[in-house]
């Protein structure tokens, strides 16, 4: 289970978009923590901390202690807004927690003993994930890092339903017989990525020989131009 992280933060008496901008200036990102039936609560966090916190992974199965003033809350991020151009965090919405609730999060899926996979180590197939995340109602405090998935003994064909893999800690929130990944033979995937290969190769050619047939009709008008100006 991941421990209860600090982070620092600073109580913010202004909200809106211009409280905001002037929050970043300053080298923070600005965010709330609402929930827990209590009124939402304006913070402002360090902004080399959230991107290190948010591009490390894990960041929205992560318990935080939030200090703000004094005043500490523990909550979990529930959502955050990057700039789509520089990647850096713009806002974090914090969930706050209480004794007794559960929590709804995706937890990433770990395969693990690929190489005691017969089907992959020694037939050369291929490991189709289909979940990369499991959603759990779990205890914030009890969130799992991750849910391994062991492919010992996996040959093609194979396919690993939520039901064949040990959930840690909460509950599945889908249906047992959702599918997790299967074990695919080396041609399967290859051929799909041929396919995909040649028809984007087919429409680059067609678009090339349409712009070269647009540009030879452009050349030819211009020619006919100049010999009626020339008479």
């Amino acid at each position: 289970m991941s421990a209860v992280k600090p982070l620092e933060a600073v109580a913010r008496d202004r909200v809106g978009k211009g409280a905001a901008r002037a929050v970043r200036r300053q080298g923070q990102v600005p965010a709330v923590i609402y929930g827990g039936g209590q009124e939402p609560q304006a913070i402002a966090v360090d902004l080399v901390r959230t991107r290190t916190l948010i591009y490390a992974g894990g960041f929205k199965t992560t318990l935080f202690e939030i200090n703000a003033g004094g005043r500490k809350t523990r909550a979990i991020p529930r959502d955050f807004q990057l700039d789509p151009v520089t990647g850096v965090p713009l806002h974090v919405d914090f969930l706050r927690v209480v004794a007794g609730q559960t929590i709804v999060v995706e937890v990433p899926v770990h395969f693990v003993n690929e190489d005691e996979a017969p089907g992959i180590k020694k037939l050369g197939g291929t490991l189709n994930v289909v979940a990369h995340t499991l959603a759990l109602d779990v205890a914030p405090d009890q969130i799992p890092d991750a849910i391994e998935v062991d492919l010992t003994g996996r040959e093609i064909g194979d396919v690993i339903h939520v039901s064949d893999i040990k959930i840690p800690v909460g509950t599945y929130t889908g249906e047992p017989t959702d599918q997790v990944a299967n074990i695919v033979p080396p041609t399967v995937l290859g051929a799909e990525v041929e396919a995909e290969e040649a028809a984007i190769a087919e429409a680059q050619a067609t678009e090339a020989a349409e712009e070269k047939a647009e540009a030879e009709t452009a050349a030819e008008e211009d020619e006919a131009e100049k010999a009626d100006d020339a008479k």
